[in-house]
């Protein structure tokens, strides 16, 4: 800490006692228009105009200053680099910070710092810039000079080569366009000048600020774009001859036993296979049902498949109007699988859960079914079966192409999401494609006009919403929210909303108590009608599977979202409306592990747009990725998105990217921040999954693996799980354990992401290198499929390292082993000794001394000398240690 000498502190009420003094010293500063773009800190907007007189520079000094924002939204509008000129770097670790929250890997240096002031120090900053890809024009540095390139030498005594190469250049670029709109953005006036081949700068003043808005524009409208995304339904033509064998289990819910679906359904599964009926009772817990499932399984061959009707009760439960039984006796059904000695693919039938069409009106209870059961399927990818919909009404004959259907969608990576419809629609499935608005870079936007009611409006995306809509010109704002002006931050934001000429009321209400949101838009004035409403509430909990949420958990976190959106649609009823726009989440789309209940609220949303698009009423229900700021995940499952490839977007963006889609009239549609090189591994990990396959980057990526395996088989490489198996039964017992041992840090450290080598240790306890439940079934999803054999859910924990785990997988994988066939037999007395020596002083002596002996053992002549043995020895186990002797003396 460093004590500054000044009498007020800046950036606070503290200030105002300057504000007099401060106005005679600034009053004769007027303002330019910037001829560089100028992103403010204070007002957090570009700068067009000539703004920056004295009061801005009051402004400056007494207000807060906007640091994280601003860099969110340079980061968000595809900024790469961020240097800071000054003395001495005090930004660059804050930047630093904000660059890495939001996922980004921009550039962050400073210039010069303190007591280092000269060009030796500036040359240093250029050159760490330059090599992290930073533009820079060397020519001034060697004026004068006849600097020519060298080769760089490789380490010292050593024959292998450790520079990076310089990256090719993408095809298709043009160094000199890029050249070109590297200047623009610099505002470099005389370098444009240069650049268009003009003996001076005349004219082009005004001209650069306009291109370069363009430019910002531009590449604004690309990155929204690059976020959107819709669900498609595609036709699919069934495979030919495929049939239904083994035992099936129908598990049908106990009040609709003898309704038509029902009946048809069994008819047509014993007409195909062998059918064993399992009534589940209202309201049955996971206890009751894994007894029934049980039971039913004892009467015969193990089941291969289980087909449940129980999400056709529409039946709302007794804790909320919002969550059905259907749901809840779902969720009953996939933990009871888990908990059961049933290895079967969970299949589910549902009666208009989704709109393949305009004509769909979808039923919101069976589209949260399908939202919870797509995250069950990735919690437990050894019962992944899939999903049917049939429609809402009729229909029925369709269930004849029920047993082929099951039986396609039974194969690894096959179809899993199904919706059968009369006529020549037939079968479809479901897709995720592309769906960028395109055209002009200023799309239209929605323009707030009259009262704008935001649910969840004091929370950070409440916040967001709520500034951007009074900067378009909304005239009054009621920000509703449990704790209203009490809220965190709630008077802040009224004064800030207050100050850009918008009415505020800040109200405290429970959205999902009907009587009081009632109260609320009662008390909105006829001279602002309201004419638009914006449901935030609800936020995510943290990851857990499904097995590890009960009922009544499962409700608490479905009812504020859900019933609060039915509740704004069934009191708003027919009233005109520019917008009714919902916040829904990309977990109710592609699902994310763990989430499931909240992917089913989700998903709800999602089929509550589409029935009000369906009845002529307005309404766009967006899936969102992860915002930056908060609100739409907490900073645990923000991190967890980022390292499977969903960082968070800016905030500014996000919201433009709504505006767009109420004015376009969208009912659902996806924006996210996707890296599909990041995520495609993470969310396949378990198999291929078709919902992604129309994504021209998840195209190119199939591409590229195709091409390595086929590069891998010409070369008589073992590729698959197969090859891998092959080659550990080829190795001694002691390579065997190794390899699988670097085989479990390799996917741990995958799992992870970048940075974790350092972290993922052989005898580090899993939980401390940062493993939840989902990193965790993450990690046996990933090892599983690389070894083709099915692993324990809580594999990671009953085996808390990588050596425990590497051992438990050698055991499962080769039984046969000899488990002192891996200690070479002139090491035996060592280890008796160690065994032998139960006091943990006379064992720490013994591993010293093993170590030491490690350490004298040279390497063969003119051979690199090992890395980083010491290093692994910190994480080794005592097996490791006798395991590494084996290694240096080379006899296994």
């Amino acid at each position: 800490m460093r004590r500054i000498d000044v009498d007020y502190a800046s950036h606070s009420v503290h200030v105002d006692v300057l504000e007099g003094e401060l106005a005679g010293l600034l009053g004769s500063v007027r303002g330019l228009v910037p001829s560089v773009p100028f992103l403010s800190t204070v007002t957090g907007e570009w700068v067009e105009g000539a703004v920056l007189d004295g009061g801005y520079w009051f402004r400056n000094l007494r207000q807060s200053v906007l640091l994280e924002p601003v860099v969110r939204r340079l980061v968000g509008e595809g900024f790469g680099a961020f240097l800071e000129m000054s003395p001495h770097p005090v930004l660059t670790v804050p930047v630093a910070e904000t660059v890495e929250a939001v996922g980004s890997d921009a550039v962050v240096v400073g210039s010069l710092r303190r007591g280092e002031g000269g060009l030796g120090r500036f040359y240093r900053s250029l050159g760490e810039a330059w090599v992290r890809g930073v533009g820079v024009d060397w020519a001034p540095v060697f004026a004068g000079l006849s600097p020519c390139r060298v080769e760089l030498p490789t380490y010292a005594f050593q024959r292998s080569r450790y520079w990076l190469d310089m990256p090719r250049v993408q095809a298709g670029v043009d160094p000199a366009q890029e050249e070109f709109w590297r200047i623009v953005e610099e505002g470099d006036l005389e370098g444009l000048a240069g650049t268009l081949g003009l003996d001076g700068s005349g004219g082009l003043g005004d001209l650069l600020p306009a291109l370069s808005a363009w430019r910002r524009g531009r590449q604004g409208r690309a990155k929204l774009d690059s976020w959107r995304y819709r669900v498609a339904w595609r036709p699919c033509r069934l495979p030919e001859g495929a049939t239904l064998d083994g035992t099936w289990l129908l598990v049908v819910p106990e009040g609709r036993t003898d309704d038509d679906v029902t009946v048809r359904a069994r008819r047509v599964l014993e007409e195909a296979t062998r059918v064993v009926p399992v009534v589940v009772p209202d309201r049955a817990d996971r206890t009751v049902v894994a007894e029934l499932l049980d039971a039913a399984a004892k009467t015969g061959d193990a089941p291969v498949g289980v087909l449940s009707l129980l999400a056709l009760d529409d039946a709302p439960d007794k804790r909320s109007q919002g969550v059905t039984r259907g749901v809840l006796g779902s969720m009953a059904l996939s933990q009871a699988l888990t908990d059961s000695a049933i290895h079967a693919g969970l299949w589910s039938l549902t009666r208009g859960a989704v709109a393949v069409d305009g004509e769909d009106e979808p039923v919101a209870g069976q589209a949260a079914a399908w939202g919870l059961l797509r995250v069950a399927a990735l919690d437990d990818p050894e019962r992944s079966g899939g999903l049917v919909d049939l429609p809402a009404d009729g229909g029925i004959e369709l269930l004849a192409m029920l047993p082929a259907l099951l039986a396609a969608g039974d194969a690894v990576g096959a179809e899993s999401e199904f919706a059968l419809r009369p006529g020549q629609r037939g079968v479809s499935v479901r897709r995720m494609v592309r769906s960028p608005l395109g055209g002009s870079a200023e799309a239209p936007v929605w323009k707030p006009r009259g009262a704008v009611l935001i649910t969840g409006g004091t929370g950070a995306l409440g916040a967001h919403v709520a500034r951007d809509l009074a900067h378009a010109g909304a005239e009054h704002l009621v920000l509703t929210s449990r704790r209203g002006p009490d809220a965190p931050g709630a008077a802040e934001l009224e004064r800030e909303l207050t100050d850009l000429g918008c009415r505020v009321t800040i109200a405290a209400c429970d959205v999902a108590d009907r009587g009081a949101l009632a109260d609320v838009m009662r008390g909105i004035p006829e001279e602002t009608p309201l004419t638009a409403v914006v449901h935030t509430a609800g936020a995510v909990d943290r990851a857990r599977p499904l097995t590890k949420i009960d009922a009544d958990e499962a409700v608490e976190l479905m009812h504020a979202k859900v019933v609060g959106a039915e509740n704004l649609h069934e009191l708003l009823g027919a009233r005109p409306l520019d917008a009714f726009v919902l916040f829904s989440s990309g977990a109710g789309v592609w699902g994310n592990g763990g989430q499931g209940p909240y992917a089913a609220a989700n998903a709800h949303l999602d089929a509550l747009a589409e029935r009000r698009r369906a009845a002529g009423l307005p309404a766009t229900s967006i899936a969102w990725g992860a915002w930056a700021g908060g609100g739409m995940v907490d900073a645990e499952v923000g991190e967890q998105l980022a390292r499977r490839g969903v960082p968070a977007m800016e905030p500014a963006l996000a919201v433009r990217a709504l505006r767009e889609s109420v004015a376009a009239n969208e009912t659902t549609v996806v924006v996210a921040d996707i890296r599909w090189d990041r995520f495609v591994p993470a969310y396949c990990a378990h198999g291929h999954r078709p919902l992604i396959d129309e994504i021209p980057e998840v195209q190119a990526l199939a591409t590229a693996q195709d091409v390595e395996g086929a590069a891998g088989d010409t070369a008589g490489a073992s590729t698959g799980a197969g090859g891998l198996r092959g080659e550990l039964a080829a190795l001694p017992a002691a390579k065997r354990k190794r390899r699988l041992a670097e085989l479990v840090r390799t996917h741990a450290v995958a799992v992870l992401g970048s940075g974790a080598a350092e972290v993922v240790k052989p005898g580090r306890a899993f939980r401390d290198m940062g493993f939840d439940s989902l990193t965790a079934v993450e990690l046996r999803n990933r090892l599983g499929s690389a070894l083709g054999v099915r692993l324990s859910a809580t594999l990671v924990f009953d085996h808390p390292t990588p050596n425990a785990l590497a051992d438990h997988v050698g055991a499962e994988l080769f039984p046969e082993d000899d488990g002192d066939s891996a200690l070479d037999p002139r090491l035996k007395e060592i280890e008796a000794a160690y065994r032998a020596t139960s006091d943990p002083a006379g064992r720490a002596e013994l591993a010293d001394a093993l170590r030491g002996l490690l350490d004298s053992w040279a390497a063969p002549t003119g051979a690199p000398a090992p890395a980083a043995v010491d290093e692994e020895l910190v994480g080794a186990s005592d097996q490791d240690m006798f395991d590494l002797i084996d290694k240096e003396l080379g006899i296994s």
